[in-house]
């Protein structure tokens, strides 16, 4: 295939819709060419390894896999695929003439939508990231599973990638300072990997291993039509897209915090924790995502041979050491703490202890979630009244246990914890403060205060707007006050009281942590 049949397709007449344009746009194993309304998409005869496009048969295969692993997450954007027939100077779309070649058509955007173009206008927000969370969270859920049986998702498959990027870097380097940061992330990956050698193994016996995207990044989301959308999954390569969710959820973590959007990074792993349910995922986080910097160390530092100037190459290797840098900071020991929320309904512990999950990187665990899952319950499923059903108190029992559990896998994991639940009877503290003991850790109540003027005004809010884990209503925050136990006076140098209708005491109780935890 040559440019002569992209430049003969350049033709109005050859098109069942009007044309706004032509406009061409060139990658290292596709063109793709804009119209207006559609954009079509046509692979290079290229073989690179990783992927094999030389054969007109594999074109038209990948281009059929391409137009139905999207059309899971963008069915409105990957339309169908066509025969290009004829000759290259003389194409036509579907006829009787031979075919020559194959065409993703799809639904034509404004480059200007993609999340990564609105990151560098400073126009992402953060509820962008948590419709993207939901979207992923979701689309994970439902993926198929890979069969125990196949080779893609062992410990061994999972870890061939993460040492071939050492061997394939470290001829590229002659920097003592690089080869020395590059031996001491290999030396971690490599002990990691043995430590999570159990857990990969589990991953893959209990269907974890799934048909992903492979490619998550800002760069490959879009706004179509004020929704948040996904697409260009990973068609050309099993490995890439055959993977753990937790691996697929980290490519995005990773390329938040590359952008500097830490605190969008922590949002969007606990969302999509708090939605899966897959918590037992936290230990993986770090390895896969210093995995996937790597990788975009790699590129940069590829590139070098092919840079024009020394500006050039300069950048590259800035951008190499840029990746290393992050990968190296998934490798530092955590600084650990866990704190608990306390307070009615309305009064804005989920608020609080958002904070703390986008400033310290806690992991929030909410009651008012975990309760709900633990007895099949969706999230925003309304339940009954207060005493009855999934809250009547052995559910309670078992919902705050449940925390528990969850908190100090967490904590094992190696990260801060959060419990955004009412924490009003002792016995529920007094636990909570066990598990942080037992985790050798500092332990904090957030003891969240607001005038019952405002707890009302919110809860009544609440219940207009739906679509809140919460089922509290202004009765069951009464029956909370005329019930709950109050912090005991040995309990009172571990508080921290929050103002949540004016935040004061938030910001203090953050820089506290900080200043006695300062690798948070």
């Amino acid at each position: 295939m040559s440019l002569a049949l992209i430049s003969a397709l350049q033709n109005p007449a050859l098109y069942p819709h009007p044309v706004d344009g032509f406009q061409v746009i060139e990658t290292h194993i596709s063109w793709v060419l804009l119209t207006g309304p559609y954009a079509y998409k046509i692979k290079k005869p290229v073989n690179f390894g990783f992927l094999d496009f030389t054969e007109l048969a594999s074109r038209q295969h990948f281009c059929n896999e391409e137009l139905r692993l999207n059309q899971r997450l963008a069915p409105s954007l990957y339309r169908q695929v066509l025969p290009i027939c004829g000759s290259e100077q003389a194409p036509q779309f579907g006829s009787d003439a031979p075919v020559i070649e194959y065409a993703l058509q799809m639904r034509q955007f404004p480059q200007s939508q993609l999340l990564a173009e609105l990151q560098s206008r400073g126009e992402l927000r953060s509820e962008h990231i948590d419709a993207l969370a939901e979207l992923i969270a979701h689309f994970h859920l439902q993926a198929p599973r890979v069969p125990v049986e196949h080779a893609l998702g062992s410990p061994e498959a999972v870890m061939a990638p993460v040492q071939q990027n050492f061997d394939q870097i470290r001829p590229l380097l002659s920097d003592a300072a690089d080869l020395a940061q590059l031996d001491t992330l290999e030396h971690w990956a490599q002990s990691t990997y043995q430590r999570l050698y159990p857990l990969l193994a589990t991953r893959k016996a209990d269907g974890f291993i799934r048909e992903c995207h492979g490619d998550i990044h800002l760069g490959n989301a879009t706004l179509l039509d004020g929704e948040v959308v996904l697409f260009d999954c990973i068609e050309f390569n099993e490995p890439f897209r055959l993977t753990d969710i937790v691996a697929d959820s980290a490519f995005l973590a990773m390329d938040l915090e590359s952008r500097g959007l830490k605190a969008l990074a922590r949002r969007f792993v606990n969302r999509w924790l708090e939605l899966t349910g897959d918590y037992a995922a936290l230990e993986l986080f770090n390895f896969y995502k210093a995995y996937r910097a790597l990788v975009r160390a790699k590129i940069n530092l590829l590139s070098l041979s092919h840079e024009p100037d020394a500006t050039c190459q300069a950048t590259a290797l800035a951008e190499y050491r840029r990746y290393a840098s992050l990968a190296e900071q998934y490798c530092a020991i955590p600084s650990r703490f866990m704190a608990i929320t306390h307070g009615v309904a309305g009064v804005g512990k989920s608020h609080v202890s958002l904070r703390l999950v986008e400033e310290l990187g806690a992991i929030r665990l909410r009651s008012d979630v975990e309760r709900k899952r633990l007895f099949g319950s969706q999230p925003t499923d309304q339940q009954g009244q207060l005493a009855s059903g999934i809250y009547q108190a052995s559910a309670s029992q078992a919902t705050y246990q449940r925390l528990a559990d969850l908190a100090s896998l967490a904590l094992r994991a190696g990260y801060p914890v959060v419990l955004d639940a009412t924490f009003l009877k002792r016995t529920q503290r007094d636990a909570a403060r066990h598990v942080a003991e037992e985790n050798g850790v500092p332990f904090l109540i957030l003891d969240c205060q607001a005038p019952e003027p405002v707890l009302e005004q919110r809860l009544a809010q609440r219940q207009r707007e739906g679509g809140d884990p919460s089922d509290a209503t202004l009765e069951v925050m009464h029956a909370q006050q005329a019930s709950r136990e109050p912090l005991a006076e040995d309990e009172l140098s571990r508080q921290r009281v929050i103002n949540t209708q004016d935040g004061s005491g938030l910001e203090q109780a953050i820089a506290d942590l900080r200043q006695r935890l300062p690798g948070l």
